[in-house]
C-alpha cells in the first residue's frame, strides 16, 4: 500500500513539475526601432533627438529604440542617442553612393525620421534632383522593410550670410515635398510630411542661421512628437480646445494685461498657454503662462500689436489659434540721454578670404529707452566706415578683401539713439584666397560646432586661360583633422592638406568655376578653421 501511495505521489509531482516548469511567459513586444536620418542638424549634436526621446519616455512610450551606426554627442541628458546624422552629407550623394543600405542592414529600423537636404539646397541642387534622390532612398528603405513608416521633414529655414539665395531655395524645396510624398506613399509604407519650417525663426531658433539652438531643438522635437507617438505605441495627440479671444486691459507704453476664456481637454487637462504676436511668416512667442491671464512687459511704445493664444496639455499637444486681439501701446514718456556702456572687444572666428564672424560681450543700458543694438566699424583713419548693424552680439561680415588686416570696434546704441563709447579693438587678417596664377580658390565656412566644422563650398575658378586640372593646398590648425570630403581627392602631410580635382571637375574653361567641400574635427571649444589656401594648375 505504501509503495502504491509513493508511486502515485511521484507521478503527481512529475506532472505538476511539467506544468510549472513548462510554462512560458508571454513575450514582450519587440521595441519599435526608429532611425533619425540626415545631416548635422540631426547628428552634430542634434539635441532635438534627446528632447524627443525623453518626451516619449515621460509619456509612457518606452518600447522604442532609436537606432543608427552613429552614437550620441552629448546634449547634457541621458537618452538613446543612436542616429544616422552625418555632418556635411548631401542626400543626393548618399543616394548616388548607395550608402543607406549598409546603415539599414546594420540597424533594421521600423520608422525613419528624415530631415535631409539642407546641404543639397546650400549647393544649389534643384528640388527635383533632391527629390529623385529621396525616391531612391525610400526604395532602399522599403527593400529593407516593406512596411517601413517614413516621416519626411519640410526642413528648417536658413539665413546664413554665406548663402544669400538659400532662404528662397528652402521655400522652393519645401513646397515641392508634399506632391512628391503623395505620389510616393503606399498603404504598407506611408510617407508623412512633417512641417519643421512653419513657426521656425532663424534669428531666435538657430545659433548660426542654419543649425538649431536650444529653442530650435525644442521646436523640432515638438514637430516630430505628435506624428511619431502613434507609431511607437500610442500617446495622446488630441489637443485641448481653442481658448477664447484675449481681451487687453491696462495698456501702457511698454505693457498690457491680457485675459481669455480658458480651454478644456487634453492630457491631464490644460497645462498652460502660449501667447504669440502675429507679425508675418514667424510669430514670436511672448509668454507661456499656466493660467488664462498674463501681463506682457517690454513692449515697444506707440506700436500696434495683434495677439493670439494657443493652449497646451501635458503631452505637448497645442490647440489651434484663438481669435486675434488688437491694441496699440501708449506713446513713450521716456526722455533718455544716457548712453549704454561700451561693449567688449570683438573677436573673430570663421575667417576666410572674404569674410569673418565677430562676437563681443554685451553692453548694459541704464536709460529708460532700452538697448536697441550695435554698430560695427572698421578703424582705418579719419573716417571709420560702418560695416554693419545687429540687435545681437554677433555679426557675420562679407565682401572683405583677401590678405588684409582689419581692426574692428563696436558701439552700442539705445532706442533713443544714444551711442556708447568705442569697444576695445579686435584685429584679424583675412586669408589669401588666391595662388598660382592659373586658378584662384575661395573657401566658405558653411557651419561650425564645438568640435568640428564644414567648409563648403571651396570654390575653384580658372584664370584667363582654360585649365585641365587643379591642386588646392591649405593649412590645418594644430590638432585638427579632415574627417570627410567630397568632389576632391585629399592627402595630408602634417598640418598641410592637398586637395586635387576628381575626373569630372578638373577641366575648366577660362573664368569657369567648380567646388568641393570637407568636414574637419578639432579640440572641443577651439574656434580655429583652416587657413592659407592656394590654388595651382600645371
Amino acid at each position: 500500500m505504501r509503495r502504491k501511495i509513493s508511486t502515485f505521489l511521484t507521478i503527481l509531482l512529475t506532472m505538476v513539475g511539467a506544468v510549472v516548469f513548462g510554462f512560458t511567459a508571454p513575450a514582450q513586444a519587440a521595441p519599435v526601432r526608429v532611425m533619425p536620418l540626415g545631416d548635422s542638424i540631426t547628428g552634430s549634436p542634434g539635441c532635438w533627438r534627446a528632447l524627443l526621446w525623453n518626451r516619449l519616455q515621460s509619456n509612457g512610450l518606452t518600447n522604442v529604440d532609436f537606432v543608427g551606426t552613429l552614437g550620441p554627442q552629448g546634449c547634457g541628458v541621458p537618452y538613446d542617442g543612436d542616429n544616422e546624422g552625418h555632418g556635411g552629407f548631401l542626400a543626393t550623394n548618399v543616394a548616388n553612393a548607395n550608402q543607406l543600405p549598409g546603415w539599414l542592414s546594420a540597424t533594421n529600423p521600423d520608422v525613419v525620421l528624415m530631415h535631409f537636404g539642407t546641404n543639397d539646397v546650400w549647393s544649389n541642387i534643384a528640388p527635383a534632383t533632391i527629390l529623385t534622390a529621396f525616391g531612391k532612398l525610400v526604395d532602399q528603405m522599403r527593400a529593407s522593410n516593406p512596411n517601413m513608416k517614413i516621416l519626411v521633414a519640410k526642413i528648417i529655414p536658413m539665413a546664413a550670410s554665406a548663402c544669400g539665395p538659400c532662404p528662397q531655395r528652402v521655400v522652393d524645396f519645401n513646397n515641392a515635398i508634399p506632391a512628391w510624398a503623395a505620389g510616393k506613399t503606399t498603404a504598407a509604407s506611408p510617407i508623412t510630411v512633417v512641417d519643421h519650417w512653419t513657426g521656425f525663426n532663424t534669428a531666435t531658433d538657430t545659433y548660426d542661421g542654419v543649425h538649431p539652438n536650444a529653442a530650435g531643438d525644442q521646436k523640432m522635437s515638438n514637430a516630430w512628437y505628435p506624428v511619431l507617438a502613434p507609431l511607437v505605441g500610442g500617446g495622446d495627440v488630441t489637443p485641448p480646445s481653442v481658448p477664447g479671444t484675449p481681451v487687453a486691459s491696462n495698456v501702457t507704453s511698454t505693457g498690457a494685461t491680457l485675459n481669455w476664456t480658458a480651454s478644456t481637454g487634453g492630457t491631464g487637462g490644460v497645462a498652460g498657454y502660449n501667447v504669440h504676436r502675429e507679425q508675418g511668416a514667424t510669430d514670436p512667442l511672448l509668454a507661456s503662462p499656466t493660467t488664462n491671464t498674463v501681463t506682457l512687459t517690454g513692449l515697444t511704445p506707440n506700436t500696434q500689436y495683434q495677439i493670439y493664444v494657443r493652449s497646451r496639455d501635458a503631452a505637448g499637444n497645442l490647440s489651434a489659434n484663438s481669435g486675434l486681439v488688437t491694441f496699440t501701446t501708449q506713446p513713450s514718456t521716456c526722455v533718455d540721454t544716457t548712453p549704454p556702456s561700451a561693449p567688449g572687444a570683438p573677436t573673430a572666428s570663421g575667417v576666410t578670404a572674404s569674410g569673418a564672424t565677430l562676437t563681443w560681450a554685451a553692453s548694459t543700458d541704464s536709460g529708460c529707452s532700452g538697448l536697441a543694438g550695435y554698430n560695427v566699424y572698421r578703424e582705418q583713419g579719419a573716417t571709420d566706415p560702418l560695416l554693419g548693424q545687429t540687435t545681437g552680439t554677433t555679426l557675420s561680415l562679407t565682401g572683405l578683401t583677401a590678405n588684409t588686416t582689419y581692426q574692428i570696434y563696436v558701439r552700442a546704441r539705445d532706442n533713443a539713439g544714444n551711442l556708447s563709447g568705442n569697444s576695445p579693438l579686435g584685429t584679424f587678417t583675412t586669408t589669401g584666397g588666391t595662388g598660382g596664377g592659373a586658378c584662384t580658390v575661395v573657401p566658405t565656412t558653411q557651419t561650425q560646432w564645438g568640435n568640428g566644422y564644414v567648409i563648403q563650398p571651396v570654390t575653384v575658378t580658372a584664370g584667363t586661360s582654360p585649365i585641365t586640372s587643379w591642386t588646392v593646398t591649405f593649412t590645418l590648425p594644430a590638432g585638427h583633422t579632415v574627417t570627410g570630403s567630397w568632389n576632391a581627392t585629399f592627402t595630408q602631410s602634417g598640418q598641410t592638406v592637398t586637395a586635387k580635382n576628381v575626373a569630372h571637375n578638373g577641366n575648366l574653361a577660362a573664368g569657369a568655376s567648380t567646388s568641393f567641400g570637407f568636414q574637419g574635427s578639432r579640440p572641443n571649444g577651439n574656434t580655429s578653421v583652416p587657413t592659407a589656401y592656394t590654388c595651382t594648375s600645371p
